[in-house]
């Protein structure tokens, strides 16, 4: 019997304003024991901060995913993705838009700004530990991501 290589660790970066919904992913990420590096920004403007490598972000590292918000302060989420999705240096990051909205209008709008996909944020705690998860497994070992400079 074989056993499957695991999965190479990837960089996510969580553009997240709630502490506790940024605890819980830090506590999915951690029961699902894959040895990604989640980063944390809190609102849109040090997002794209991150993304740009600017301001206290010179260093920052390509994410290889984005989990996004988007009920953000100073830039929401959707304009963080249009402008993700707007840049030829960044659209290939695959983007999960993690937010607490189920409206249609938002999921729609989401997609049409190029969003790899959309996740109603469940309100407990079990639920919200196991999405984050699936996402993680999709996005890990799954799916094969471009690696990042």
């Amino acid at each position: 019997m074989t056993t499957s290589p695991q999965p190479e660790p990837v960089e996510v970066l969580l553009v997240e304003d709630d502490a506790g919904d940024e605890l819980m992913t830090r506590e999915a990420f951690e029961d699902n024991r894959i040895g990604n590096t989640l980063h944390v920004v809190r609102d849109g403007l040090e997002a794209l901060d991150f993304l740009y490598r600017r301001e206290q972000h010179k260093d920052a590292v390509r994410p290889d995913l984005i989990l996004l918000d988007l009920n953000l302060p100073k830039y929401d989420g959707r304009q963080v993705l249009e402008k993700i999705k707007s840049d030829p240096d960044l659209k290939h990051i695959p983007v999960v838009v993690l937010t607490t909205s189920a409206a249609e209008e938002d999921i729609l709008r989401s997609y049409k700004l190029h969003a790899n996909a959309y996740v109603t944020k469940p309100v407990d705690l079990e639920q919200f530990i196991k999405a984050v998860q699936q996402i993680d497994d999709f996005f890990v070992t799954v799916v094969k991501l471009p690696r990042t400079c």
